[in-house]
């Protein structure tokens, strides 16, 4: 028998408990999780009005279900308080470390970490209801907000600030969020980027869904696409930025229809400095910039000021060192081979990535499959050498003995049946539990 330990819940350490069980009956799995809820980012990390991509947990629970899988919640590795890495390795044949990528990208400008600039992870983690996540009063006072950023995560956090409370009700977005969001002054939002239309990173069905938005309206500035080359010949583009690139066009200098909130995407500004106003950001300097001929952008010389009491910064996200593995900090992940770690260019037996800390924050969901497969594949190579380490008892015992109160599979359904009677109570359907106070509470509530 082959026990391996998985670091991570989220769609990376499922799927690559999945491929070790499709590739050799004899493998047994803990998968293992800082957080007492199974499914990282599509709990935590996708919107909750995206209904659809969150329901891949349905996907993802009979993998976690399965005889030979035991998921072991709420043990942290490493670090104050957690199971010692070492440790964790000497339980396991194999430790396959599945923790994506937690750090934010900075801008790197003056005025980044004034009151009322947040990364947009934050805003997520908050109406996502992560336990980690503080209720530091975002939309409070603002009016405006600008959103920095082209991607999906940037036009998610747009559209969650434009929406409303009957779009939100039926969600599963936590009741302090909720209330806040209904109760939200901010009516003018703003999403920048540094480069051209032809160049953003968001997915077309998410662009369109801003288009959709009720009592809402969509500026797009026609002079801004036209300094795009891509825009002069959409039929150039590959097939996804031709789409991006036609939604836009279709937008521009469309005339408004006297909507409530109003959504403007803008190209070709580079944030240099957000700007105080008492003691809290009151607006953000931009540089336009200019196709410089090779892909990037160069900076012109000319400034434009945009108000915003609110600023979200959506440019990106790194992993971070783990306890015990090497660490690439110029790309933000473990140096590796198809999923080995690589140690000053040797393997170091026994252990192995996937996901965002394998490969970097690349990629939709989907993306995670192959690279996880590749990983298993990798490890079940080296199986017959790993095997013949003799190991202690069961892990849990000694997970417990290192300080760790696992919460297993009946605990996580025991935190399902919680947040569905709060939903309830509150007349909506389920709610999030927000809190690790709550969490855990639910979660020994099955403990016989």
């Amino acid at each position: 028998m082959l026990r391996v330990a998985v670091v991570g819940s989220g769609p990376s350490g499922v799927y690559t408990t999945q491929s070790l069980l499709e590739r050799n009956p004899d493998v047994r799995v803990d998968v293992l999780d800082r957080l007492p809820c199974p499914f990282g980012l599509v709990r935590y990390g996708v919107a909750p009005d995206h209904e659809k991509i969150k329901s891949l947990q349905n996907t993802l629970r009979p993998i976690l279900e399965e005889p030979r899988v035991r998921f072991l919640g709420g043990v942290r590795i490493g670090g104050p308080g957690g199971v010692p890495a070492a440790r964790l390795r000497e339980l396991y044949h194999a430790v396959v470390y599945c923790v994506g990528a937690a750090a934010d990208r900075r801008l790197g400008i003056p005025g980044e970490d004034l009151p009322g600039s947040w990364s947009a992870t934050q805003f997520v983690a908050w109406y996502s209801a992560h336990p980690d996540a503080a209720d530091d009063g975002y939309l409070s006072g603002a009016r405006s907000a600008v959103v920095i950023g082209a991607g999906n995560v940037a036009v998610d956090v747009t559209r969650m600030l434009a929406r409303g409370p009957a779009e939100l009700s039926p969600t599963d977005v936590p009741q302090a969020a909720l209330a806040a969001l209904t109760a939200s002054r901010v009516t003018r939002i703003q999403m920048a980027a540094r480069r051209g239309p032809s160049q953003a990173r968001f997915t077309t069905k998410e662009l369109r869904e801003l288009g959709a938005l009720p009592d809402t309206d969509v500026r797009v500035d026609p002079a801004e696409l036209a300094l795009d080359p891509g825009c002069a010949d959409p039929s150039m583009l590959p097939a996804a930025q031709r789409r991006n690139v036609e939604v836009l066009g279709a937008w521009a200098g469309r005339a408004g229809t006297g909507a409530r909130r109003r959504i403007g995407l803008r190209f070709f500004l580079r944030p240099v400095e957000l700007l105080a106003d008492g003691g809290r950001v009151g607006a953000v300097r931009f540089e336009r910039t200019a196709p410089d001929g090779h892909g990037g952008v160069r900076g012109t010389g000319r400034f434009e000021q945009v108000d915003a009491q609110l600023v979200l910064r959506s440019v990106g996200y790194r992993g971070v060192p783990l306890e015990g593995l090497p660490f690439d900090a110029e790309r933000g992940t473990v140096p590796n081979l198809a999923g080995r770690v690589l140690c000053e260019g040797a393997v170091v037996p026994g252990a192995y990535v996937a996901g965002w800390i394998k490969r970097g924050p690349t990629g939709v969901i989907g993306t995670n499959r192959p690279c996880a497969r590749e990983t298993a594949d990798s490890l079940l190579e080296d199986a017959p050498a790993l095997g013949r380490a003799e190991l202690p008892g069961d892990p849990l015992e000694a997970l417990r003995a290192a300080g760790a109160e696992p919460v297993e599979w009946p605990g996580w359904l025991a935190i399902e049946r919680a947040e569905a009677r709060l939903g309830a109570s509150l007349g909506r359907s389920v709610v999030k539990l927000p809190d690790w106070r709550s969490l855990m509470a639910a979660a020994r509530a099955a403990t016989p």
